[in-house]
């Protein structure tokens, strides 16, 4: 591994600190109070203009150097999850049912560590703006920065975001070209029947029999619709139906979770959902709707600057440690939105695997997970080098 520079070597051990101390207050989203605070006092004190409030909680530090026409846009997620913490270990989430399960604490710190380091000896010519993002888990909040008037206020030519990834070596820094994370589509299915007696089935029509049908034609979309080299997912995590095993009940919800690595077959999903549900439904006498509700696109990385982070990484870290082509995730992530204003790419540091174990290794929205420190001094050297060469005098 390429060495990385002293004063993030020195200043790791402050990042840590910071990094835990985030760990223990978590926050989710909209309600990153504490957070953006300690965000926004410290970017201040490094000399950043801070503007604070889009997207609620969000906060960008905005840095100038010279007479550089260039514009460069860095991005950390803030929000936690509500999920209760089980890894005991002595900076634990002291909020019940609150946890940095993703990792986003130590997105904020790696950010930070860097920020500190280019306002006080970084080498660039032209703007950079550091947004911190509130809601990233599922609330969008990227996109309610975006129409609060993000690239507006602050237009950026380029802009980049790194994410822990559990599975992989710690350091490791893994990168994609294209379609790199899922679309995420969030879809309620309303049935109205006619409820009735258990015992007189004939005199309703059953939303539960229509929905038990539905769940097992909606898998024919991905296996019949969808082209095999394709990937789709269709996944029905709620059946909602009913109380007593004597009534046929009026209503019945399909919980659906759907996902997509291309635009066009997500449209594809969209649309066959939409006309089984209604066919399934009319061949037993009942009622349809389908409600689409806000999801994530698909995020796309862009090949000139998915270019230069893989420059980037080859140099700091090392070809054994770097993988140029990783494999797309089904997970969603909504960086997706800034990526469709302006090109960019979305990266990931490894965060543990079984050879590393410990809390690292474990997969993140999970109860046991925790950010690996080693990572701070490695993604700020990343977003140093990035921000000095594309800002390159």
């Amino acid at each position: 591994m390429v060495s990385l520079p002293d004063a993030l070597l020195a200043s790791a051990q402050r990042y840590t600190a910071l990094r835990r101390d985030i760990h223990q207050h978590p926050e989710i989203g909209f309600q990153e109070f504490r957070t953006s605070d300690l965000v926004a006092e410290r970017l201040e004190g490094w000399g950043y203009s801070v503007t604070r409030g889009l997207g609620g909680t969000g906060v960008v530090g905005q840095l100038k150097r010279g007479s550089g026409a260039r514009k460069l846009g860095l991005r950390a997620d803030m929000d936690a999850l509500p999920i209760q913490e089980t890894t005991g270990l002595p900076y634990a989430s002291c909020h019940t049912g609150l946890m940095h399960a993703c990792g986003h604490d130590g997105h904020t710190a790696m950010l930070l560590a860097a920020a500190e380091h280019l306002a006080t000896g970084g080498q660039f010519d032209g703007t950079l703006n550091l947004i911190f993002q509130p809601a990233e888990e599922s609330l969008g909040g990227a996109r309610k920065m975006m129409e609060d008037g993000l690239f507006d206020r602050f237009p950026c030519d380029a802009i980049f975001a790194m994410h822990n990834l559990p599975g992989f070596r710690p350091g490791q820094l893994l990168l994609r070209e294209g379609a790199t994370m899922a679309s995420s589509e969030n879809v309620l299915v309303h049935l109205e029947g006619i409820g009735g007696h258990g015992a007189m089935p004939h005199l309703g029509a059953d939303p539960v029999v229509a929905g038990a049908s539905i769940v097992m034609a909606l898998q024919t979309i991905v296996s019949r619709n969808v082209a095999p080299l394709q990937m789709a997912v269709i996944t029905v995590g709620a059946f909602q139906a009913g109380v007593a095993n004597n009534v046929i009940p009026q209503q019945a919800t399909l919980k659906l979770s759907v996902r997509a690595l291309d635009r066009g077959v997500r449209e594809l999903l969209r649309r066959r959902i939409v006309e089984l549900v209604e066919a399934q439904a009319q061949s037993y006498g009942v009622q349809a709707s389908v409600e689409f509700l806000p999801g994530y696109p698909v995020l796309v990385n862009t090949g000139a600057e998915t270019a230069l982070a893989r420059e980037i990484a080859m140099e700091l870290v090392g070809p054994d440690n770097v993988i140029l082509q990783t494999e797309a995730l089904t997970g969603s992530e909504d960086f997706a939105y800034m990526l469709e204003a302006v090109p960019g790419s979305y990266l990931f540091i490894g965060n543990g695997d079984a050879a590393t174990g410990g809390h690292g290794a474990c997969m993140v929205h999970n109860p046991n997970y925790d950010f690996e420190d080693r990572n701070i001094p490695i993604g700020a050297a990343f977003w140093v080098r990035l921000t000095e060469r594309f800002l390159a005098p």
